[in-house]
């Protein structure tokens, strides 16, 4: 989890039955391989991006998201970082408020 935002991500995960069911339902998927795009999928809007994905918590009502940034390590490790909570998303498409998001995100550099 990203050191600076790490507070409000735990926070959120943590808030209440409901979005630690849902957080361990996105990790589940995420663990055995799975790619499921209702919960857990690319969140690329340019070339810089193509690395970020995106945690989704209860499309069609809250909608918030936690922005990941991906890092492979060698042909069998990949590192999932969760590295901002947006909360609210009011769309389906990619606007100002999530771009400037993901663009931030995909300047992020981590210590491994």
């Amino acid at each position: 989890m990203d050191e600076e935002n790490s507070r409000s991500i735990f926070e959120y995960v943590s808030q209440d039955k409901r979005h630690i069911k849902k957080f361990q339902f996105i990790c589940d998927i995420i663990l055995e391989g799975l790619r499921n795009s209702k919960v857990y999928g690319k969140a690329q809007i340019d070339n810089k991006s193509a690395n970020i994905t995106a945690m989704k918590f209860f499309i069609g009502q809250e909608n918030d998201r936690i922005y990941c940034k991906e890092i492979k390590k060698g042909d069998n490790v990949n590192i999932i970082i969760a590295c901002e909570l947006l909360e609210k998303k009011k769309n389906t498409k990619f606007k100002h408020r999530e771009k400037t998001v993901i663009e931030r995100i995909s300047t992020y550099e981590y210590e491994i």
